[in-house]
């Protein structure tokens, strides 16, 4: 190894020289400068510092090698310990129930819904908020309590918190005379159809919406919407002054909501309704609401955070009925939304809207899974679900009431239909009628507390 270093160090350090002579009679004679020749020390004492420095790694890496060696057995049991201490954690974890980002998330919604319930505990004292606000705090500590002790079931805890949500939320500032003006909370019978006709665009348009103006007025506003794009996109509501005229399919006047089916203001999806001349819709191809306000011709628009889209979670009891996902309905004083986000596992989540400012006041978590349902409506600030019977019956099966925050899982109140599918079924506070869209027919019901 020094041979070669050293032969190598030779080789690259010497130069060729051009050597003049002089001829003598018959001899040349040349003076020659041996210097080149001589032993290259320096050079050769650099070469012999690496090969120390080298030997010098060579043995910490060999030591380190040894040490690592002798440590492998209690790294590999370190590890067996960590499986199995992580084993108890394995289903909440390729379930999504169980990380630190979630966690943190989790303790973030705690201090929101405590932040909220303390405001509205300011604003107006009462026994309600000072119960929630004990619970809230005791369920702070528990959460601290899981984190020391490394042990969490997140999915206990979104429970409990989606209850104390609801709970918050009912606490907050919906009129008391929208709940006293509801006589009975939960309804008990829908009638047999009072109304039966036919779209009046083409029976091949199978998904849409349809009703009464859904703000107390002098004026029968009824309107047609039909999806004539896939049967999931338009960008016109058929306006009608009178009842009279919409059984006619006369006198009407067609709304033009967006330039085009793919603009950016069209209609997306069958959950639209109409509240004090102005329509209510998702926006096309976002998780978005809008408003269009027929009297200014003017659009609002708001976001809809985690709202899933794209036929995520449509109404899909007996068959999905695509572009479902979200779901717009009237009620008095307010407009609802009714969609489904992955934070909620699927499941329905229920937003009030202010109308006017087009921003959510209210937002209530259930359990029912969005999926499993065939359409919703709202009725006095209770949600009802409804599911597939057969092709000519629906049942409604389930509420959720907001004053309460309790689910019901007991309804049974069947009612007739035409066809099998379903693209909207909307609640009239007006004339307590339920309006439906069946596969092309326009159906309505009266309802009774």
């Amino acid at each position: 190894m020094f041979f070669n270093l050293l032969l190598l160090t030779v080789i690259v350090t010497v130069e060729a020289q051009r050597v003049p002579g002089l001829q003598k009679t018959d001899s040349c004679l040349c003076k020659i400068n041996s210097s080149i020749w001589t032993f290259p020390a320096v050079q050769f004492m650099e070469v012999t510092r690496q090969v120390h420095i080298c030997e010098e790694i060579l043995d910490e890496f060999e030591e380190k090698v040894i040490n690592t060696n002798a440590e492998l057995p209690m790294m590999e049991a370190t590890l067996q310990n960590i499986t199995a201490r992580l084993k108890a954690f394995d289903y909440l974890y390729r379930s999504g129930l169980y990380s630190a980002l979630h966690l943190r998330q989790l303790n973030q919604e705690l201090e929101e819904i405590h932040r909220s319930v303390s405001e509205t505990h300011m604003q107006n004292p009462k026994k309600e908020t000072r119960t929630l606000l004990r619970e809230l705090n005791k369920t702070k500590k528990d959460a601290q309590k899981m984190y020391k002790d490394d042990f969490f079931n997140l999915e206990s805890m979104k429970n409990r918190l989606r209850d104390l949500n609801n709970r918050a939320q009912t606490s907050k500032t919906i009129p008391t005379d929208f709940r006293s003006s509801c006589h009975q909370r939960i309804m008990t019978k829908i009638s047999s159809p009072v109304v039966t006709k036919l779209n009046s665009i083409s029976k091949s348009y199978i998904s849409g919406a349809w009703g009464r103006d859904a703000l107390l007025t002098d004026e029968q506003r009824y309107w047609e919407h039909c999806l004539v794009s896939g049967h999931k996109d338009g960008h016109t509501i058929r306006m009608y002054n009178s009842y009279e005229d919409f059984m006619a399919n006369r006198n009407y006047k067609d709304e033009q909501i967006a330039p085009s089916y793919s603009s950016e203001n069209a209609v997306r999806g069958s959950g639209t309704i109409l509240y004090n001349n102005t329509v209510y819709y998702q926006c096309y191809d976002k998780a978005e609401i809008c408003s269009f306000d027929i009297t200014s011709q003017s659009t609002k628009r708001m976001k809809l955070d985690g709202a899933g889209i794209d036929n995520k979670f449509p109404f899909c009891y007996y068959s999905c009925r695509d572009w479902t996902d979200i779901d717009l309905e009237a009620d008095r004083d307010a407009v609802w939304v009714i969609y489904a986000t992955e934070e909620n596992h699927g499941n329905i989540v229920l937003s009030r809207l202010d109308p006017v400012e087009l921003n959510i006041t209210h937002t209530f978590k259930t359990h029912l899974f969005k999926r499993s349902v065939s359409s919703t409506f709202m009725v006095c600030g209770v949600l009802y679900a409804t599911r597939y019977l057969n092709t000519y019956q629906e049942e409604v099966f389930y509420a959720f009431d907001t004053t309460t925050g309790q689910e019901i899982n007991s309804l049974s109140l069947p009612f007739e239909k035409v066809s099998a599918g379903i693209a909207n079924l909307n609640y009239n506070p007006v004339d307590r009628r339920l309006y439906m869209y069946n596969d092309g027919y326009l159906l309505a019901y009266n309802t009774f507390n």
